[in-house]
């Protein structure tokens, strides 16, 4: 009987855990990150303009498709919001003057920096595409690593706030600069979380201010339900189910230890 109310008590500490983080879940959406609709050729349309710099740059949401008429050899700057626990999937689509134009092979380059304007490596994906004189676009792409809510000082991890996107030619004939291009760029934004996640949260978000930025401009650079953070991640549920787990094998080894013990268990041979 002793054995069978250790057990007992086992068994409900998994329904009482998770009876304590369900406060904590039930208030996830006020806080949680967003769930866009996907890109591609569902994404909704966006701004049809890009900045010309970090102060410059125009916003959009994951999603949209942003869009701009600009000249070979512009910079072309947009800026995003990613938040903690996200991964963040950066495409650009160049559409090149007529061949007959162009007297050579172009390079077209796609950077993402975050808040701090600290240059972020892809995880994966075509940074950097070189396209011959009769290609009629170039695709790059850029995935970043997963968004954390907190890192040391020195690292170089990527923070929930903005993310500017960069796209420009960094290598073609002389006599192409000022042909006129189409460029557009889209996001999708992935929840990861889980094995990912860490309890740490910033005090703010990397976003910089805007001088001169509308109250709908500065709306345009944080994610539509809000920022995320605090001390509550998914990982509370891994660590509690982990926790009733080693108790029922706790519980389970006792109990065997117990029955070898009894007089009529298993006894050495003489």
């Amino acid at each position: 009987m002793r054995t069978v109310g250790i057990l007992t008590a086992a068994l409900m500490a998994g329904p009482v855990l998770a009876g304590a983080a369900a406060p904590a879940a039930a208030k996830a959406p006020a806080t949680a990150t967003p769930s866009p609709a996907p890109s591609g050729s569902g994404g909704t349309a966006g701004p049809t303009e890009a900045g010309t710099g970090f102060r410059t740059a125009t916003a959009f949401r994951p999603g949209q498709k942003a869009t701009a008429a600009a000249s070979t050899g512009d910079y072309l700057y947009w800026v995003l919001p990613a938040d903690a626990g996200q991964q963040v999937t950066v495409r650009a689509s160049v559409t090149l003057p007529e061949p007959a134009l162009r007297h050579g092979t172009a390079t077209w380059q796609l950077d993402v920096y975050d808040g701090l304007r600290r240059r972020q490596a892809c995880a994966y994906g075509t940074q950097t595409r070189a396209v011959a004189k009769e290609a009629g676009a170039a695709e790059l792409s850029c995935t970043l690593r997963t968004v954390r809510a907190g890192a040391e000082p020195w690292a170089n991890d990527p923070l929930p706030g903005s993310y500017y996107v960069r796209l420009t030619v960094v290598g073609l004939p002389q006599d192409d600069l000022g042909l006129p291009v189409r460029a557009q760029v889209e996001a999708d934004v992935k929840d990861v979380g889980g094995a990912v996640a860490v309890d740490a949260t910033l005090a703010e978000p990397l976003v910089p201010g805007i001088a001169g930025a509308s109250r709908e401009q500065r709306a345009a650079r944080a994610p539509e339900d809000g920022w995320a953070g605090g001390w509550w991640s998914d990982r509370w549920i891994w660590t509690a189910a982990g926790g009733v787990l080693a108790a029922l094998a706790g519980v389970f080894g006792y109990t065997l230890t117990r029955g070898s013990g009894r007089p009529g268990g298993s006894r050495p041979a003489a």
